[in-house]
């Protein structure tokens, strides 16, 4: 069972693969599929914001059509699928530990606990409006260190994170994301969780993502991006994935080795991690580190083995299959998330033809329709495309991206303000 949001990117990569390992798969989502009265057996409609309602369904499901794995492709479907795994006795991470990985004061609580380093934070509720806080804004203001970093407890992709420089930056980022967090869709979703938002000390550095298989307890780095681009805020748009990583072998170990420590600390111990991590003159932090693969479409610019992607090798684990290779293959790989620039409504994107005439990149690819509303960070949560690129160097495909995105004019008529 595959438990996929209607809004993910990463459907056709796993069916894909599926389809390479002729295995049966059930999609569950959180939105009705056509077929689904005529092939029950194949899709099931899972209410994700009532997890043991959801629980419950799969449970039922599968005493009809047993199943031998669940995967969730994002922070939520990866608790629902290790709620689900719990209750069919099915190897997996526990509920507990997915848990922690997709809520950042728990995660951060633990990390802390484990010996790592880790910026100092503290946690703010409310219930809604201004006067519902339980202590005074400027009060909280006038305490924190600056440069601080404020963000929701459970939203993903940098979604509702704002640095703030000064007091007065504070409450305006604090007014924000409270306004983003009360939206109704997104409070239902985070339950209490969406009444509390994370300050953290800001961490200086360079920024990489770690794609790693936890097997037994044990990590298998898949690969290591570089993040070009500095993310010094006030909003965190993530654009250039580049790798491999051009960070000497043992800074790479070092990072791995803070990867592992961290899964160990959530207690996470088998399945695929993407970890978020900044690397300073004071150490290596861990920023982030969740119980799934590497979000958006990402994973094409990686192949392990024989031609083997990122989500066959994660189904592979999963059912116990061989994996022959977990080393990537040596061709150099980049992917650029197309941030939204302004909010409105999308017109088009011209220059296309010619970014994807660059050298070494291979697809050009805009997944927001003409005519469609969009916002950009911190309240947007969809990118406009993505540019892949392959090369013989990381600094090679790195440029190639640049000189592609260089080629586009996005286009946006913009609301008044």
């Amino acid at each position: 069972m595959l438990i996929l949001p209607a809004s993910t990117y990463n459907t056709h990569e796993f069916m894909v693969a599926a389809g390479k390992l002729d295995v049966d798969v059930v999609v569950a989502s959180d939105r009705g599929q056509v077929l689904e009265a005529q092939l029950p057996e194949g899709m099931l409609q899972l209410d994700f914001d009532q997890p043991e309602r959801a629980t419950e369904q799969i449970t039922v499901y599968a005493g009809q059509w047993p199943l031998d794995a669940v995967i969730g492709v994002d922070d939520h479907a990866s608790l629902l699928a290790a709620l689900a795994c719990a209750a069919l006795s099915i190897p997996h991470n526990s509920p507990e530990s997915v848990k922690a990985a997709g809520n950042k004061l728990l995660m951060r609580q633990q990390l802390q606990s484990s010996g790592l380093p880790a910026p100092g934070y503290e946690v703010v509720d409310f219930n809604g409006e201004a006067e519902d806080l339980h202590e005074d804004m400027h009060e909280i203001a006038a305490r924190v260190s600056y440069p601080c970093v404020l963000k929701p407890l459970f939203l993903a992709a940098s979604r509702g994170v704002i640095r703030a420089d000064t007091a007065a930056e504070f409450v305006a980022a604090f007014d924000r994301i409270r306004a983003l967090l009360t939206q109704p869709k997104i409070a239902r979703r985070g339950g209490d969780a969406a009444r509390r938002i994370l300050i953290e000390d800001y961490v200086r550095g360079i920024e990489v993502a770690l794609e790693g298989l936890l097997v037994g307890g044990h990590l298998r780095v898949l690969t290591l991006f570089d993040k070009p681009d500095p993310l010094e805020g006030p909003y965190f748009a993530e654009t250039l994935y580049v790798t491999p990583s051009r960070l000497d072998l043992e800074t790479q170990s070092e990072v791995a080795r803070h990867v592992e420590k961290a899964a160990a600390a959530l207690g996470l111990h088998e399945g695929p991690v993407h970890a978020e991590l900044r690397l300073n003159d004071d150490g290596v932090f861990v920023i982030e580190i969740a119980a799934r693969s590497i979000g958006g479409l990402c994973s094409r610019v990686l192949e392990f083995g024989a031609g083997i992607s990122l989500e066959e090798l994660i189904l592979r684990h999963a059912l116990g299959h061989p994996v022959e290779s977990l080393e990537r293959t040596a061709v150099a790989g980049g992917v650029m998330m197309l941030p939204v620039p302004t909010r409105g409504r999308l017109r088009g994107v011209d220059g296309i033809d010619a970014a994807g005439m660059v050298p070494g990149v291979e697809e050009v690819l805009i997944t927001i329709p003409v005519g469609k509303e969009v916002h950009p960070l911190p309240e947007g949560d969809r990118y406009l495309g993505f540019l892949f690129a392959k090369g013989d160097t990381a600094a090679g495909v790195e440029a190639a991206l640049r000189r592609a995105y260089a080629h586009l004019d996005i286009v946006i008529d913009k609301h008044p303000s």
